[in-house]
């Protein structure tokens, strides 16, 4: 039996239930999509929101829904027009044929009005509010008319204004509604004058539902119930209970005997708001205590069990609303965590976006950088040996093609011959044109026309030599393009990786910020951190009107510091302009170090323009540079030059990209962008404000000097001037500074300016040592008196000496202790 069973039972196969749940929601997608496209492209919304309308009622007999909101989807969408005509007159006719025929009526009479005088107007849809307040009032001021057996009287007319006022607003109010629930690509976010007129379409739309019942349960009370629910759990308390003012407003307009709806709907949409966090059970504890409270305490008609059982069918609908509907509809409502992500994952969406662009600039640069390094490496095997050929080439074509011995030297002797003519372009070569007689005797022993020979190679020599320079001259063009490219492409990387670098979650340190200053008995408004890296802290914080006190300077700051244990400075303050105002602050590290300069300077002769020029730049990344600049000769032009090395290396700089490739950069424009010889010197030294090292790049410049106490320590390097070749390699000098430290530097008037000295190095020393004072403008001046006075008070060349002098940096106010607010951040 057992045999049996198993010959006949086969084994079952193994169920994938995750392929079987990707496959569902694949289904439940593509159903969703076709319902979009059932319900809203082909109208079907329109045409059940046109027959819910064409019921609407205000005052139990004014209907001013039907033709706002045909005008609206006449003007938006066109083609769905004849649909949502027919859903009104459908809804009309529900309630009496007076009333079908008369929303017929309205729309035909638009219609016409529209299209006679509609043209005339540039922007049609400014001037639909005001047709539609017209037809609305002549087709109602008609209807009453017939309906009056021929007789109007006051209280008609006044209703017919009433009537067309409404109108009027109602169709600024649908105008903007219809485009967010009927075109095919719908707005990501909603204004909030949008989410009000979409409240107030929902509202008017459920009206068309006054009188249905189910077992004596009231159809519009459940549903407007479950939409000021559904609003409230999404949205919250103050979007809750704005859609129970305005949806038991407009229920009151329509049915006086339902007053008590808007506060039911109001406080439901209160509580419901206040109770979402907990989640959909607690927005229906909101609904169920309003629902007692309003039924036993209210003037309400209807009994309270009845309130209870539509109260809960609406939680019923909202328990059974998915939460993909409730999360979707989160993310076009302002205020709503939802949208809040929905906003930040576009920012990111961008930033990334915005990334990958840089990166993709950043390796292309890197590309070209490559292609141009790696551009003639392939070829320096071969290409001495190329070029030899080309240029015996071009010599034998002019003397051995029609010499009768050709044929004995380049065929039975080629080597021979050709070693012969390689020595001789060789040694002609270096003797700079000029033939050494035992090679001249040699070949005039192997060839008869010797003479001619080495006139053809004199003569090549200087193409092939003015070639050669030609090509290594796009060499190094081609090398200082790819260092700059690579500069610039490093610079690109660096600034994607800031871009993608996002702001850290410093939530908890906030508070604690917050609670130490308070309790410390200063009023914060806000505080905001950006980084807490030490070095690098960025904080803002916004704080009430100050009256000018500087309380950020002298107590924030200093509690900062001691919270955060370095130094903070405010380094932006915007002070409100009225009492009542805020101050916004902004609080960054301090420097470690601060340099103090001295500058002195004299043009040649004592005119008024240098050929000198000098910089002190504070570059903001913790570096300060100093540079020295001496453009060849003196005058406009020397001048012009020295201050174009300085702003293009300024500029460079500050750009991001590292010193060497600037210099390079710079040079590289000084040398291509002329030909006259006009040539200048950099002095430049690199300060890094954090832990005082300096890099020191000199450009054919003059020595500097560090004076540390008695100590002078000497600085130099060797390297020509900027801009007299294209190739050079920068020499790059570091040194440790200390606290109290001088830097000096000068141009070559300075150093070199002191007459009768044998040795300027040795002078130069003295001086500097031999000064007491520390003040660094006092240095630069003592240091240029003593070299004009060794010239009897003569100027015979530019000068210009900088001193600067490298400190602690010494807060202007002592940190003040924060209690546990330090061990708190820490």
């Amino acid at each position: 039996m057992a045999k049996m069973e198993h010959t006949f039972i086969e084994p079952g196969r193994n169920v994938n239930l995750k392929e079987t749940k990707v496959e569902f929601s694949k289904g439940v997608s593509r159903l969703q999509l076709k319902l979009g496209v059932i319900f809203f492209q082909k109208g079907i919304v329109l045409l059940l929101i046109g027959f819910l309308l064409g019921r609407a009622l205000i005052l139990s007999h004014l209907t001013p829904f039907s033709l706002p909101f045909f005008a609206s989807v006449y003007m938006m969408r066109r083609k769905k027009s004849p649909i949502v005509l027919f859903g009104l007159a459908a809804g009309s006719l529900s309630i009496s044929m007076g009333n079908a025929f008369y929303t017929l009526i309205s729309g035909i009479v638009f219609l016409l009005i529209y299209k006679t005088i509609g043209r005339l107007h540039k922007d049609e849809i400014k001037v639909i509010p005001f047709y539609v307040f017209v037809v609305s009032f002549l087709s109602k001021c008609g209807y009453f008319y017939i309906a009056g057996n021929q007789n109007i009287t006051l209280y008609d007319g006044m209703m017919a204004g009433v009537e067309a006022s409404l109108t009027f607003i109602l169709t600024l109010i649908f105008m903007q509604c219809i485009p967010l629930i009927s075109l095919r690509k719908r707005k990501k976010t909603l204004k909030t004058e949008e989410v009000i007129s979409l409240i107030i379409l929902f509202a008017s739309v459920l009206t068309g539902t006054i009188g249905w019942t189910i077992y004596d349960l009231s159809v519009e009370h459940i549903l407007s119930r479950y939409l000021v629910l559904l609003l409230a759990f999404v949205a919250g308390a103050t979007v809750g209970s704005t859609v129970g003012v305005v949806t038991g407003l407009i229920f009151s307009l329509a049915n006086v005997s339902s007053f008590y709806q808007m506060s039911l709907l109001a406080f439901s949409g209160l509580l419901g708001g206040l109770l979402k966090e907990g989640k959909k059970i607690g927005t229906a504890v909101g609904l169920l205590i309003a629902t007692l409270l309003i039924g036993m305490y209210g003037e309400v008609k209807t009994p309270l069990i009845v309130n209870i059982y539509e109260s809960s069918i609406a939680i019923f609908l909202l328990l059974l609303t998915p939460k993909s509907l409730t999360s979707k509809l989160a993310k076009h409502i302002p205020g709503t965590n939802e949208y809040t992500q929905e906003q930040q994952q576009y920012i990111r969406k961008i930033r990334d976006i915005t990334v990958n662009r840089v990166e993709q600039f950043s390796s292309v640069f890197q590309a070209l950088s490559k292609s141009f390094s790696q551009f003639d490496q392939w070829r320096e095997f071969d290409h001495e040996d190329q070029e030899l050929d080309y240029f015996l080439s071009n010599v034998t074509e002019r003397t051995c093609q029609n010499c009768f011995k050709k044929e004995q030297c380049w065929a039975k002797n080629f080597n021979k011959t050709y070693d012969l003519m390689k020595k001789v372009i060789y040694e002609t070569d270096k003797g700079e044109g000029v033939i050494p007689q035992r090679v001249h005797r040699e070949l005039d022993k192997h060839c008869s026309k010797s003479k001619k020979v080495e006139d053809a190679i004199l003569q090549e020599l200087t193409f092939y030599q003015a070639n050669q320079k030609l090509k290594k001259q796009v060499k190094e063009s081609r090398k200082l393009v790819a260092e700059q490219l690579l500069g610039v492409s490093e610079v690109m990387g660096d600034f994607a990786k800031e871009i993608q670098r996002e702001r850290e979650n410093h939530h908890k340190q906030e508070e604690m910020i917050l609670d130490s200053l308070q309790d410390f008995g200063l009023d914060v408004e806000q505080v905001e951190i950006y980084s807490l890296n030490v070095g690098n802290v960025d904080i803002d914080m916004t704080i009430p009107y100050c009256n000018g006190h500087g309380e950020c300077e002298k107590i924030i700051a200093p509690l900062l510091s001691d919270i955060l244990g370095e130094t903070i400075i405010v380094q932006k303050e915007e002070c409100a302009s009225y009492p009542n105002g805020f101050c916004y602050v902004t609080f960054r590290s301090a420097q470690a170090f601060v340099v103090e300069t001295g500058v002195a300077h004299a043009a040649k002769g004592g005119g008024f323009v240098s050929g000198d020029s000098y910089s002190t730049i504070d570059l903001g990344t913790r570096k300060y540079a100093v540079a020295i600049s001496d453009g060849m000769g003196n005058g406009e032009r020397a001048h012009q030059e020295s201050n174009e090395t300085l702003r293009l290396l300024q500029k460079i700089l500050q750009s991001g990209i590292e010193e060497k490739v600037a210099i390079k950069s710079v040079n590289s424009v000084l040398s291509l962008r002329t030909t006259d010889e006009i040539f200048s010197t950099l002095d430049l030294a690199m300060i890094d404000l954090q832990d005082a090292s300096v890099r020191f790049l000199k450009i054919g410049s003059t020595p500097s000097f560090i004076k540390r106490g008695d100590k002078v320590i000497k600085i130099e390097s060797s390297n020509l001037p900027m801009g007299m070749i294209q190739e050079f390699d920068v020499d790059v000098v570091s040194e440790q500074m200390k606290a109290g430290d001088l830097l000096i530097m000068m141009s070559d008037g300075i150093f070199e300016g002191p007459k009768h000295v044998e040795n300027y190095d040795l002078w130069m020393r003295r001086k500097i040592r031999e000064i007491e004072t520390k003040d660094p403008q006092e240095i630069a001046d003592l240091i240029m008196e003593e070299v004009i006075r060794t010239r009897s008070g003569m100027i015979d060349d530019d000068m210009t000496i900088v001193v600067a002098k490298l400190e602690h940096n010494t807060p202007k106010w002592a940190a003040i202790p924060a209690g546990k607010g330090k061990e708190m951040i820490s």
